[in-house]
């Protein structure tokens, strides 16, 4: 994906990847038209993979930061 190109958010990535693949899967398209699809295929997938990356980042810190305050909160009352 071009660098002035906007990336899509997650679920525009997944839906366009999902219409991907069933063009693909129906076939009945040339050789060039297929590949297109495919390297477009590759680039939504790799949108997708990172948006769920950063989600898995957030969440990581969410617990993390959940836990940690759980900690402080259990040394405070002497546990």
């Amino acid at each position: 994906m071009a660098e002035t190109e906007t990336a899509p958010g997650y679920e525009q990535a997944r839906d366009e990847l999902i219409e991907v693949v069933r063009k693909l899967e129906a076939g009945g398209t040339s050789l060039e038209d297929s590949l297109a699809l495919w390297e477009r295929g590759e680039e939504l997938a790799t949108v997708c993979r990172h948006w769920l990356e950063g989600a898995r980042v957030r969440l990581d810190s969410a617990l993390a930061a959940r836990d940690g305050a759980t900690e402080d909160a259990e040394g405070a009352r002497g546990e």
